[in-house]
């Protein structure tokens, strides 16, 4: 594989990656906005709910209202027929028949409420789920996404800290070996000045041991030979 060709397929890997990287982003911001917008329809779906059930308690209160009419209005025909009136009985009994009407009428209404109501609670129920499923994946997503984030950037000021310790180490040793040779220049200048007073030239005698300083025995026994 030549060189260009490496770095054409490097190049081109990192535009992919980038690319995947706005698309899975977008995609987050897309699962956000549908989470809500869920979220938005559950809370219309559980109004809706809740005025189905109001309707379903006023059809079953008209119910029991009707059926109590109903057993109200069989005493009234049954007060009739103990008394002999027969056509007050049969009008009392046609308004039970009309009562008992409204009634059936009344019971198809509660039992499709019942049954709107059961539906929807197990819709709504299943789907809260579901919401909830999907955002704890999303949020999942995110904070794994957050953690490697973190990791990156820990490893990559860990690299950039590394290279720094070698640059500063460097420097380290430069500045040593600096002052080491202006330590050897120091020296030589010292040396350079002791040659040109003579100095150096008694520190060297001294040193080779062929002249050094006068002891007291020395002294004394000078002192005696000038007396004898």
């Amino acid at each position: 594989m030549s060189v260009w060709t490496r770095l054409f397929s490097a190049v081109k890997g990192g535009v992919n990656e980038a690319a995947e990287a706005v698309a899975d982003s977008q995609a987050l911001r897309i699962l956000d906005q549908e989470i809500r917008e869920s979220e938005i329809e559950l809370r219309r779906s559980e109004e809706s709910l809740t005025t189905i059930i109001a309707k379903q308690k006023l059809a079953k209160r008209k119910m029991d209202d009707f059926d109590a009419s109903v057993v109200e209005h069989e005493s009234y025909a049954s007060q009739a027929l103990e008394k002999g009136d027969e056509n007050l009985a049969l009008e009392i009994a046609e308004k039970i028949a009309d009562l008992e009407s409204q009634r059936e009428t009344e019971k198809e209404f509660l039992n499709q409420f019942e049954s709107s109501s059961i539906n929807l609670r197990k819709s709504i129920k299943d789907a809260k789920i579901s919401l909830r499923r999907m955002q704890q994946q999303v949020d999942t997503v995110k904070a794994t996404a957050s953690v490697q984030k973190a990791q990156t950037a820990v490893s990559s000021r860990h690299l950039g800290a590394n290279s720094k310790m070698k640059t500063a180490a460097e420097s380290l040793e430069r500045i040593k070996s600096k002052q080491q040779e202006r330590q050897a220049e120091l020296e030589a200048a010292n040396e350079l000045a002791a040659d040109e007073t003579g100095d150096d030239l008694g520190a060297k005698l001294k040193a080779a041991g062929i002249v050094g300083s006068t002891s007291k025995e020395d002294i004394l026994a000078r002192i005696r030979a000038k007396k004898g």
